[in-house]
């Protein structure tokens, strides 16, 4: 990421940063909970005692940082917004700060702006121009950092294969478990245990198993529901590697599929591979999403196609573009 060019677009010489996952993708901090204030050549990521040696470790091993970062402690002797007043006022220079509209709340901006002005005034009351009216503006950011999001590096690509990996073994373990009598709530549990227990920090979101009547329902919550020979099972099911998301879904058969679940399977699985056959750069989502919902109306079922094709993953787990 270029930040000069970042700045320049926006029209900011301070960038703002509270996004957990906007953090870790900039600074490498894991914690989530923290500000990162960035200059043209300099980062600052304030975080309270729970996080400074954890920090302190991860922005030093983040090795494709677009600036170097200062870790630096707030407390009740050194608050938040004074430090970010320091920062700040060490620029010289009238400020606008771009900030993550997209993800900061109405009030979260607001607490921002009356902080770092509450902070000028106590703190700095020599500096009265900055705590003047216009010394700071504050601009959206939009979607540029997401954007950037959008293309991942060698080492993330890296890191989502092995999340996936993760994931894989899971779907090959849960098919040497499930048999009749076991509860959607235990198939869950199952996959979240191997995920787990093959490198996994944790889930990428909540665990979908569901089965017979539940299985209509992309996003059905498990429940107390006993696996039935002939039930369709449908699992939607993610972790977490090393802060990026895996995410799959597989449908399979409790016993001996019918007939009529093997034409209905085989047309679904007919979509996913042309779609994926035909993915390429360039290529617009909704027209991957197309070469599968043509075949699927095609063989009559396309009421039945509401949600869409599929998603980006990332360090989150609905990432930019889709």
């Amino acid at each position: 990421m270029n930040i000069n060019s970042l700045m320049d677009s926006v029209g900011c010489n301070v960038i703002m940063i509270t996004d957990k996952y906007n953090l870790r993708y900039i600074t490498g901090f894991r914690g989530g909970e923290g500000t990162a204030l960035i200059l043209r050549d300099k980062g600052y990521l304030l975080v309270d005692s729970r996080y400074t040696e954890a920090a302190g470790r991860e922005v030093k091993e983040k090795k494709d940082a677009a600036v170097s970062f200062e870790v630096i402690e707030f407390n009740n002797a050194q608050p938040k917004y004074k430090l970010a007043a320091e920062i700040i006022l060490s620029l010289n220079e009238a400020v606008t700060i771009g900030f993550e509209d997209r993800s900061m709340l109405c009030y979260e901006l607001e607490a921002g702006k009356e902080g770092i002005a509450a902070a000028l005034r106590e703190y700095f009351p020599e500096k009265k121009e900055a705590a003047g009216e216009g010394f700071i503006s504050w601009k959206p950011l939009g979607d540029l950092i997401e954007r950037e999001r959008r293309i991942k590096t060698p080492e993330e690509l890296k890191l989502l294969r092995k999340a996936e990996a993760i994931g894989d073994k899971a779907f090959s373990d849960i098919l040497n478990i499930l048999k009749p009598g076991m509860t959607e709530l235990e198939v869950a549990a199952e996959l979240e245990y191997s995920m787990k227990k093959n490198g996994a920090a944790g889930l990428s979101f909540d665990t979908i198993a569901a089965s017979g009547i539940n299985s209509s329902m992309p996003h059905a919550i498990p429940g107390t529901k006993k696996l039935e020979n002939g039930d369709f099972l449908t699992m939607d099911f993610g972790c977490l590697y090393e802060g990026y998301c895996s995410d799959m879904t597989r449908t399979v058969v409790i016993g001996k599929a019918s007939d009529e679940q093997k034409k209905i399977y085989n047309i679904v699985l007919k979509a996913q591979t042309e779609a994926v056959s035909g993915i390429r750069a360039g290529l617009k989502c909704i027209d991957v999403d197309r070469i599968a919902r043509s075949i699927i109306e095609e063989a009559g079922y396309g009421r039945y196609f509401g949600h869409g094709l599929g998603h980006s993953v990332g360090l989150y787990i609905h990432e930019s573009p889709a």
